[in-house]
């Protein structure tokens, strides 16, 4: 599956986006997505996911209550619409796909998403 990550860009601290990703060339509804984001000289890392279903969702503790992930699987994409953005949000985000499973562990595991997006770059000034 090719991924294709948009709607990046620079906003203001207490601002929002909203990241997109579209999914071509498999069934979108096989995999459960995933949102990561890599900071300057930091290691990418697990922000949110979402099930093949969209049925379940998943948020790193530094985002819940701001961040919500959703996916239209007749768009074959999937979102993350990004509300209060702090500084620290500043980062390279990527949507990622792995295969459906019924593991809620595996859902925040880098290692275990197959195919990634190019990334797109959010700026969150102060």
């Amino acid at each position: 599956v090719q991924l294709q990550a948009s709607g990046g860009g620079l906003v203001q601290a207490g601002g929002s986006l909203r990241l997109s990703c579209v999914a071509s060339g498999r069934t979108f509804s096989s995999y459960d997505m995933g949102w990561f984001r890599q900071a300057p000289g930091k290691e990418r890392e697990f922000e949110a996911a979402i099930n093949w279903s969209g049925g379940s969702t998943y948020y790193a503790d530094s985002v819940k209550g701001r961040f919500t992930i959703s996916r239209d699987n007749a768009k074959n994409t999937v979102y993350l619409q990004m509300n209060s953005l702090k500084p620290e949000d500043t980062a390279v985000y990527y949507c990622a796909a792995k295969l459906r499973s019924a593991s809620a562990q595996a859902m925040g595991v880098t290692h275990l998403y197959n195919y990634w997006g190019q990334g797109t770059l959010v700026t969150v000034s102060s």
